[in-house]
């Protein structure tokens, strides 16, 4: 009998989740009169940045989130970045605070980045909150690789004893993402453009995570048969880092791309922001 593979549709559990958030804002609203807000920093006119960010504002729109943007010019300052993220942490009325990646090169990401106070850093960021995360003390982990652990354990896909093999290495996805799976018990490989002989570790994994930023990378050939594949790029056109051609049939779990890793990272953000209100005004 042929296997049916789990598609993992970040789309319906996104929405799912929206309609929790929106409950507890509810809530939060009838007993404090307070609507959080999420302020985004967007820095320069990068028209993928743009849209992202609009899809972040209209999320926040249907959970009832307040969205702040702040659109800052293409030659602003490390400096002028890092007040604006000053003034942010002092206002009493954000409860997240995400800068748009990429800023422009001539600002040093890092240090504004970790100019986010902890307690607002919604998008797991900062090294404080990679740090914290590491060590399993409860932070606000990075959206997206926080958003795919939502998924796996949504569907019940078990991480503890696998083989994750990550093919991607970035400060705010696959280094968090080998941290979250180490911390479920799963036995975890990074992959990158250096690695030797990368299609034998691919081979290897039983949960494997593309995010190495180019289109159709990672190739069909290269997966084993029953392994959970979750596709965490996006390319123009519709394409992901996974091409999975005749392994979609042979897989045990995939994300699609549109409609896997994408919806919950932005869940994965109101969540975060929704739990740093709750906690902050239970503190009161």
């Amino acid at each position: 009998m042929t296997h049916i593979p789990i598609i993992l549709d970040g789309k319906f559990l996104a929405q799912q989740m929206e309609k929790e958030l929106n409950i507890r804002i509810g809530k939060i609203m009838v007993n404090t009169s307070i609507t959080p807000v999420l302020a985004t920093i967007l820095v320069g006119d990068d028209p993928s940045s743009l849209v992202y960010v609009n899809m972040k504002r209209n999320a926040c729109k249907r959970v009832g989130i307040n969205s702040e943007m702040i659109h800052l010019p293409q030659e602003t300052s490390t400096e002028q970045l890092s007040g604006v993220i000053h003034d942010l942490n002092r206002r009493d009325n954000v409860y997240g605070i995400l800068l748009q990646h990429p800023v422009p090169k001539h600002i040093n990401e890092r240090l504004c980045f970790d100019n986010i106070l902890l307690a607002k850093d919604v998008d797991g960021v900062t090294s404080e909150g990679f740090g914290k995360m590491s060590m399993k003390e409860r932070v606000y982990g990075s959206a997206t690789p926080g958003g795919i652990m939502k998924l796996l354990k949504y569907y019940n896909i078990t991480v503890a004893g696998k083989e994750a093999v990550i093919v991607g290495r970035s400060p705010i996805l696959g280094k968090p993402m080998a941290m979250m799976l180490l911390n479920e018990d799963a036995t975890v490989t990074i992959c990158h453009l250096k690695t030797r002989d990368l299609e034998t570790v691919v081979k290897r994994a039983d949960i494997l995570v593309g995010c190495v930023g180019i289109p159709n990378f990672i190739k069909s050939n290269w997966i084993k048969d029953n392994a959970v594949v979750i596709d965490a790029g996006y390319h123009k056109g519709g394409f992901g880092d996974v091409e999975l051609g005749n392994a979609k049939e042979r897989v045990f779990a995939y994300t699609p791309v549109p409609g896997g890793v994408g919806p919950m990272t932005i869940a994965a953000l109101l969540y975060n922001t929704v739990e740093s209100a709750e906690k902050d005004l239970a503190s009161r």
